[in-house]
C-alpha cells in the first residue's frame, strides 16, 4: 500500500479517539482524519467514497450495534482488492480468540493492542 493520506478511526470510545488522533498528528500526519463512533456510519461513508484515497482504517472490536468483526465482514465486498485501503484492528482486547478471528479475515491486515503509538503511525507513514 502507498503511504496513507487519510486515516479513519472507528471506535465508540471518544477518549480513545482523541488520544489516537493526537498520536497520529504527533507522528507528523497532517492529512485527512475522520472519526466514527458508530461502525454503521463508517460503513455508509465507505459505500459512498471512491476508495481511491490511500487510507488506513483503525477499527475497534467491541462496539455496540455493529462490532469490528461485523464491520469487516460487511466492508469486505467494498474493500476487497482495494490496494489503497489498509484495515487494522486497534483494540483493547488481547484475547487469543479475537486475534484468531482477525487473522482468519483477509481484509484485516494487522492487530494492534491499544494504545496506538507515534512509532506505529510513523511506521505506517514510512510504508511499513
Amino acid at each position: 500500500m502507498t503511504t496513507p493520506t487519510r486515516f479513519i478511526l472507528i471506535d465508540d470510545n471518544e477518549a480513545d479517539n482523541v488520544f489516537h488522533e493526537i498520536m497520529i498528528r504527533r507522528a507528523g500526519f497532517d492529512g485527512e482524519l475522520l472519526i466514527y463512533e458508530d461502525a454503521s456510519e463508517a460503513l455508509a461513508f465507505l459505500q459512498k467514497d471512491s476508495l481511491i484515497t490511500p487510507t488506513c482504517i483503525f477499527l475497534d472490536i467491541n462496539m455496540p450495534l455493529m462490532d469490528g468483526f461485523e464491520f469487516a465482514r460487511n466492508a469486505a465486498h467494498l474493500l476487497s482488492g482495494k490496494t489503497t485501503v489498509r484495515l487494522m484492528m486497534l483494540t483493547s482486547s488481547d484475547a487469543p480468540q479475537d486475534r484468531k478471528i482477525a487473522s482468519e479475515m483477509p481484509l484485516i491486515q494487522d492487530f494492534i493492542t491499544k494504545p496506538l503509538t507515534v512509532q506505529k503511525v510513523r511506521d505506517l507513514l514510512m510504508g511499513d
